[in-house]
This record gives structure tokens, C-alpha cells and sequence, in this order.
């Protein structure tokens, strides 16, 4: 039996807003009690439109957003109650790569200081052993001898990922959370970041929550894959019961929201329509009843339970099976 490294149950984070100068406060719940479960060296893959939770769900786990309720277990440790002590041994455990490689590189530092801030700061290994580490580190992903003694600024954007790579590396974590990690890069760099992170998994033993907005990179990815809709998660099973035989209405009109280069290819009548609703005033039963084909009553006053109609391949829609009936999205 595989052993499960990362567990999420029911699991919340809100962020109180003010609309208006003098609004009253109102809850934005951005993560409403998603609960999954993830094995040892496996990649589950979180995909959905801008805004429906994915990333802060990340930050949630990391525990650089605090959760508002619900648990986070690393290897059955429940993070989310640990004092910061501990919580700084437990971070050694999973490491985060961000979005905007830029961004998460402090500009005035060197690469080496990047790349040996994390050793330092658990105060691991001498010196020497620690600059030995760095080198290593930039030669398992791929950048040039002289980096460690240059700044971030200098380096193309892939460069930048592959040195935000490197630092997350650095104290050899079990779990890496990787935050849309290609969205920003050019096609070309985007397929050798991908492979890059393929074949460290295979080299370190590691397990991904690979989160994006692009299902097909996702799927390259992933050995399975969850969709969340305004905080919620949706459906989740494996990759290729996902792309051909989506039981969710949201996840079929994902898939058919991919462009294909044919030319005279009519828009499919299932593809998504109108915008997301607002987090903070949600619709009430199924979330995505007011932009679902589908959509009848009992969606708009109950939501729907959680079922797994194939085996791993878990659904919360009530007309799941008539949305599966449709033949597959794509």
C-alpha cells in the first residue's frame, strides 16, 4: 500500500474584506472545505479559471496563509496547529515554487546566497559543505558554473525558475508546491522547465501539488487531477478519466474552452459561459449552477454531495452521470 504524505480535510481560509469606504466587513472565503489526499512520490494537478482558490489553497498548506479551519497533515503531523519551532522543522518538508520566478528572488543577493539562505537559516552543514551543495544544486538544474557569483537580474526568466528550483531543492524536501511554475515563461522554456521538474521528482523521490490553469500541461504532469470551482473542489481523479471522461459540467466546458487549430471548428455549445461569481456572495446550492447547462432547482437550493462514480474518480454534481453521458468534452 503507497503511504499518503499530504492530507487536506475540510480545509478553509477566508480573508475578511470592506467593501466600500464604510462598508460593513464581509467574508471572502477563498477555500471552502476542500479535502484531498495525496501519495509518496506522486503529482496531483489542481486546475481551474483565475480566482477559484487553487493558489491560496497552496499557500494555505504551506501555512504562509493561516488556515482558517480544518487540518493540513504532512505525513499524519497535523502543520496547522504547530507552534513557529516546529513549524520550522515541519517546513523542511515541502517547499513552495512560485509563479513570478523574478519576484521570488530577492534582487541584491547572489545566486549563491539564494540558493544557501535555506541551509544557513537551519544552519546545515560547514561552509564549505554548504557552497559544494549550491554548485550541485545549479548543476542538477541546468545552469551555467559561473551563476552562483551573479544576480538574478541577469538571467532570463527560465534561468530565474531554474535557480527558484535550485533553492527549493536545497533542503531536500518531500512535497514541492508548484504555483502555475511555467505560466510566466515562453512556450519553448515552459517545455524544458516541465521536463526539468520531471526528472528531479524521479532523482529526489518527490511529490508535487502542481497547480495551473492550463489542463493539458497539467495532465502532462499529473497522475491525477482536481478541479475547483469558487473555492470548491469540484471533481478529482486520474488524468486520463479527466480528459476523456469528465463527469463534471465545469470541467467539460475547461476542456472545451482549449483552442484547436481547426479553422472552421464551430464554438461547442458546452464551452463556459459568463464570468465567475463573486467569493464573497457565492450562489447558493451547486456553485456553478447559474453558467451550468444542466442546471435544475434542486442545484440552486442543495449542494451536492461528493461521489465517486469510478473508481478514484470522484464527482460533486447531482446530473454527474448525465453530464458523463454527453460523450467526452473534448
Amino acid at each position: 500500500m503507497t503511504a499518503r504524505l499530504l492530507e487536506t480535510v475540510d480545509v478553509v481560509k477566508s480573508f475578511p474584506v470592506r467593501k466600500g469606504f464604510l462598508g460593513r466587513k464581509q467574508l471572502l472565503v477563498a477555500v471552502d472545505g476542500v479535502s484531498l489526499a495525496i501519495n509518496k512520490g506522486e503529482t496531483l494537478g489542481m486546475v481551474g479559471e483565475s480566482g477559484c482558490g487553487k493558489s491560496t489553497l497552496g499557500l494555505t498548506i504551506m501555512r504562509l496563509y493561516e488556515p482558517t479551519s480544518g487540518r493540513v497533515l504532512i505525513e499524519g503531523q497535523d502543520i496547522a496547529t504547530l507552534d513557529p519551532q516546529r513549524l520550522r522543522e515541519a517546513r523542511r518538508q515541502m517547499q513552495m515554487i512560485f509563479q513570478d520566478p523574478f519576484a521570488s528572488l530577492d534582487p541584491r543577493l547572489t545566486v549563491a546566497h539564494l540558493i544557501r539562505e535555506p541551509l544557513d537559516i537551519h544552519g546545515i552543514g560547514t561552509v564549505a559543505e554548504r557552497t559544494a551543495e549550491v554548485r550541485r544544486l545549479l548543476r542538477i538544474t541546468g545552469m551555467p558554473s559561473d551563476a552562483a557569483a551573479r544576480f538574478p537580474s541577469e538571467f532570463s526568466g527560465g534561468q530565474q525558475q531554474r535557480i527558484g528550483i535550485a533553492r527549493a531543492l536545497a533542503l531536500q524536501p518531500k512535497l514541492l508546491i508548484c504555483d502555475e511554475p511555467v505560466s510566466a515563461l515562453d512556450v519553448s522554456v515552459q517545455a524544458q522547465i516541465l521536463n526539468l521538474l520531471r526528472d528531479i521528482q524521479q532523482q529526489f523521490e518527490l511529490t508535487y501539488l502542481f497547480i495551473s490553469h492550463n489542463i493539458s500541461v497539467t495532465a502532462f504532469m499529473s497522475r491525477r487531477i482536481g478541479v475547483m470551482y469558487l473555492g470548491k473542489l469540484v471533481e478529482i481523479g486520474p488524468s486520463q478519466d479527466i480528459l476523456n471522461r469528465p463527469f463534471h459540467p465545469y470541467t467539460q466546458a475547461l476542456l472545451k474552452a482549449i483552442p484547436r487549430p481547426v479553422p472552421k471548428r464551430k464554438r461547442d455549445k458546452r464551452a463556459i459561459l459568463g464570468e465567475i461569481p463573486s467569493p464573497i456572495n457565492p450562489p447558493s446550492g451547486c456553485r456553478f449552477h447559474p453558467r451550468c447547462p444542466l442546471a435544475q432547482e434542486i442545484c440552486r437550493q442543495t449542494v451536492p454531495e461528493t461521489r465517486e462514480l469510478a473508481p478514484e474518480h470522484l464527482v460533486a454534481c447531482h446530473f454527474a452521470e448525465q453530464a458523463a453521458a454527453g460523450g467526452p468534452a473534448r
